[in-house]
């Protein structure tokens, strides 16, 4: 049984894909509330339980727990369309989601229609020097909500005042549309058939989040905040320009949660027991050829909303301690250990060489292209471990290898989990 730590922040350290979602639906056993508090349908969160195998996008990962609330904070880049859809899904599989267990933010800003034109239209313009988007409208989406020019899902409950905002945001984004990518304009027509399919219904679920939290708050109801991505796909901290245009980083959670006085107890931070990215951007640790292909398809890395084959490489301790850092984490969970089981001896990326000097320190983002992985090797355990649940049990290796990156990092790695299941975890 997990220990109830007050306020958890479950979050990424490294590039995403680390195994979030498997933890929120673990921990959430003690928490009563789960809020996610940034970014958008661009990412999954792979989540196996007694319902099924999900693949999840935008709902919070808490939704398969009986009396916990699940909550789309204000930070969230709110797609009507494909939140719909995803809830249709996971209804189909025997998921109850009603107003009680899911609420979304009346201050969330509204993903729309022309957010993904936009996305796609000008990954093209860029051509070979694209940011590797997954062109769910997300860079267009965040750049007008840091305009001004975004629809708040409040807005939906009171449609005179929203006909009005929208003709006007219409005619704005038919200027951008049509003259600078000479794409086809958006109607008015457009989007009343987008209101119609997917805004109406998901307006039940629309309240102020914030009363809500408050009062849950008062009456010490535990919440935990799930982020999306990691550390290095930050806006601020990240590969810059390879990020996302949110911030995964912990401290965000408070403000995107509808909570920015809420107090984190812990912050949980999820790495994988070796490393992988979808997209663009430097990866320093990046393995190739066979070696990478082996571990691969060992991990079945290919992306959770896109199917796209992940990058992969060994852990990679600068990124991981940077990524720590970012995230002030409390503890460590080490995802996919059993992955490993077949290597003879595992690659460990313990220093990265940056102009012909080596250095512990994570490099300006500009410096990453040039910087070469300096590796050690550690001894592979070579056996299954995925049905081993007590620290006492691992193999001696696997053991050291946990250890070594525990020292090295600098954090505890309190759980570490051997398969996608629920129960296939390790409490240290």
């Amino acid at each position: 049984m997990v220990k109830k730590m007050g306020n958890c922040a479950i979050v990424g350290i490294n590039w995403g894909d680390e195994g979030k979602g498997r933890m929120v639906d673990l921990l959430t056993q003690d928490y009563d509330v789960v809020v996610r508090y940034q970014g958008g349908g661009n990412a999954g969160h792979t989540v196996i339980n007694e319902f099924g195998k999900f693949a999840l996008h935008l709902l919070p990962s808490g939704i398969f727990r009986q009396g916990v609330v699940n909550i789309l904070g204000n930070g969230v880049a709110l797609d009507p369309e494909n939140l719909w859809k995803e809830m249709q899904e996971v209804q189909a599989q025997g998921v109850a989601l009603t107003p009680d267990n899911l609420k979304i933010s009346d201050r969330a800003s509204l993903l729309m229609p022309w957010h993904r034109d936009l996305d796609g239209l000008e990954e093209a313009r860029l051509a070979d020097k694209k940011f590797g988007s997954t062109k769910q409208g997300i860079a267009p989406f965040y750049a007008d909500k840091f305009s001004k020019k975004t629809v708040l899902a409040g807005e939906l409950l009171y449609p005179e005042h929203l006909k009005a905002h929208l003709q006007d945001l219409l005619e704005w984004k038919n200027l951008t549309l049509t003259r600078v990518y000479g794409a086809e304009p958006v109607t008015m027509a457009d989007l009343e058939k987008w209101l119609n399919d997917y805004c109406e219904k998901i307006k039940p679920y629309i309240c102020d989040t914030g009363v809500f939290l408050r009062d849950a708050q008062a009456q010490g109801k535990k919440i935990l905040f799930e982020a999306q991505l990691g550390a290095l796909r930050d806006l601020d901290y990240g590969i810059h320009p390879y990020t996302t245009s949110s911030n995964p980083i912990a401290a965000y959670a408070p403000v995107g949660s509808g909570m920015p006085n809420v107090k984190i107890d812990e912050v949980v931070g999820v790495v994988k027991a070796y490393s992988s990215c979808v997209g663009e951007g430097p990866f320093t640790c990046e393995l190739f050829g066979e070696e990478a292909d082996k571990l691969r398809e060992a991990g079945f890395e290919y992306g959770a909303k896109t199917g796209r084959p992940r990058r992969v490489g060994p852990i990679d301790i600068v990124a991981t301690r940077y990524g720590v850092r970012c995230q002030g984490a409390t503890n460590i969970a080490l995802t996919k250990m059993d992955v490993m089981g077949y290597m003879e001896r595992i690659p460990v990326c313990v220093q990265y060489e940056v102009n012909g000097e080596k250095t512990d320190e994570f490099p300006f983002p500009c410096l990453l292209n040039d910087a070469k992985p300096v590796i050690e090797y550690l001894e592979g355990w070579q056996c299954d471990i995925s049905g081993i649940r007590n620290w006492e049990d691992l193999p001696e290796a696997a053991k050291r290898y946990v250890e070594y990156i525990e020292e090295k990092i600098g954090c505890h790695i309190g759980y570490v989990s051997v398969g996608p299941e629920r129960d296939s975890i390790i409490l240290r």
